[in-house]
């Protein structure tokens, strides 16, 4: 592979050459690119801004979990964006840095200096227009052919100041197919090096995404100049899904946000889609490049800098992922933790399988803790102490101090 170090050195034509090498390169490898947006699209979920400082500190952790490239912002929108941005500028160095865009100029201007500093093959700009009748007719008030226009412009002008270029159509999901792949052949001509799959509503199922993207690889004739990615939002509760299926049918980049969060019922979770692909490399046949044993730690950061609590029940961060109340389920993770996990907690980087002692509690799982605690107890014992657990009113908290005050009930604790 071609170093992207070396584009300075050499001129348009060369550059171009050097780009498809890449390209061509990273669609044979069977490696999936996370591209993660949680600084961008992930803020735009209400309540969850951060400062520059809070940015910073998600962008170092992604780049310690082996994230290929960050959405850092939209320069175009905020001074914030534009310091939180520059702040990256040679302390986040292994990712590639990227910034939003509409198809306008001013945005490519603006975009390109606050990633002044960054190398050329470290920076780059994503472009997006609406492509849908809908934003054709009702936001842009544009014709198709000037829809276009705008597009090829954009591109070739963003092109001219950036090596990484990404184009996605707003709304592509609803964008008539024959229409949305004119308009990606337009945007690889004009020079995109990624072309964007966003739908941008969560719309879609992961029946329609194979059948999209099908028709996308017979009908965009230079699709193999570009890099595949896939943006999806989680309207239906699909987005993991659909981003998978996105996979299966040979998208190379995934977008997505730590935890989910986004606008509306959010984004494709980093975390999940990681994991899925992790522990099923047999059915996707490709490589996540995550340290996954960062996941549990950059969910929890995520969540404790946007103020965006994590449910119980969330993969990989939620509080009760690795927690289990049930006797049966308690008395197999003692025996073997694989009884009742897809995964370890260690695997993710999460503190350890939590025994919860309440109603639905066995005898192992009390025995357990009660050994812990140096509280020795035969099996009639155990038996008495559990059964004092059943009898707790509904919310009592099943602490240690509780478990002694019940065994020195019973006068059999040494």
């Amino acid at each position: 592979m071609v170093p992207l170090g070396i584009f300075s050195g050499f001129g348009r034509k060369a550059r171009g050459a050097i780009k498809r090498q890449i390209i061509s390169h990273h669609r044979r490898s069977g490696v999936i690119l996370f591209s993660d947006t949680t600084l961008r699209d992930g803020e735009q979920m209400p309540g969850a801004t951060l400062e520059p400082e809070d940015k910073l500190r998600i962008a170092k952790a992604l780049e310690e979990a082996g994230i290929h490239s960050l959405d850092a912002g939209f320069p175009a929108s905020s001074q914030a964006d534009v310091d939180a941005i520059k702040s990256m500028i040679g302390v986040v160095k292994k990712p590639v840095l990227t910034a939003l865009c509409r198809t306008v100029n001013s945005d490519v201007d603006a975009a390109d200096e606050a990633l002044a500093g960054n190398p050329p093959h470290k920076r780059g700009v994503s472009l997006f227009c609406g492509t849908s009748p809908l934003h054709r007719r009702d936001k842009l008030q544009k014709s198709e052919s000037e829809v276009l226009e705008i597009i090829s412009n954009s591109i070739a002008y963003a092109a001219e100041k950036f090596e990484i270029v990404a184009f996605s159509p707003e709304d592509a999901s609803r964008t008539e197919l024959p229409y949305l792949c004119e308009a990606y052949k337009a945007a690889i001509d004009a020079g995109a090096t990624t072309i964007g799959f966003p739908d941008t509503v969560g719309f879609f199922t992961p029946e329609k995404v194979r059948e999209t993207f099908r028709f996308m690889q017979d009908n965009i004739p230079n699709i193999d100049r570009v890099l595949l990615a896939v943006h999806f939002h989680n309207d239906l509760g699909l987005a993991v899904a659909n981003t998978l299926a996105g996979i299966e049918e040979g998208a190379n980049v995934v977008q997505c946000t730590v935890n989910g969060i986004g606008e509306r019922a959010g984004n494709a979770s980093l975390e999940e889609v990681a994991m899925a692909l992790t522990l099923h490399q047999d059915q996707y046949g490709v490589t996540a490049k995550i340290d996954t044993s960062k996941l549990y730690p950059l969910s929890q950061l995520v969540s404790e800098l946007t103020g965006v609590p994590l449910a119980p029940t969330k993969p990989i961060g939620g509080e009760n992922i690795f927690a289990t109340e049930a006797g049966i389920h308690q008395d197999g993770l003692l025996k073997n933790p694989d009884t009742y996990l897809p995964y370890r907690p260690e695997q993710v980087g999460a503190p350890g399988i939590r025994l919860v002692l309440g109603r639905h509690s066995g005898r192992s799982a009390v025995a357990h803790r009660l050994e812990e605690l140096g509280l020795d107890l035969d099996d009639d014992g155990v038996m008495s102490v559990l059964e004092g657990i059943k009898q707790t009113p509904k919310g009592t908290s099943i602490d240690d101090d509780l478990l002694r005050d019940l065994a020195g009930k019973i006068g059999t604790a040494t």
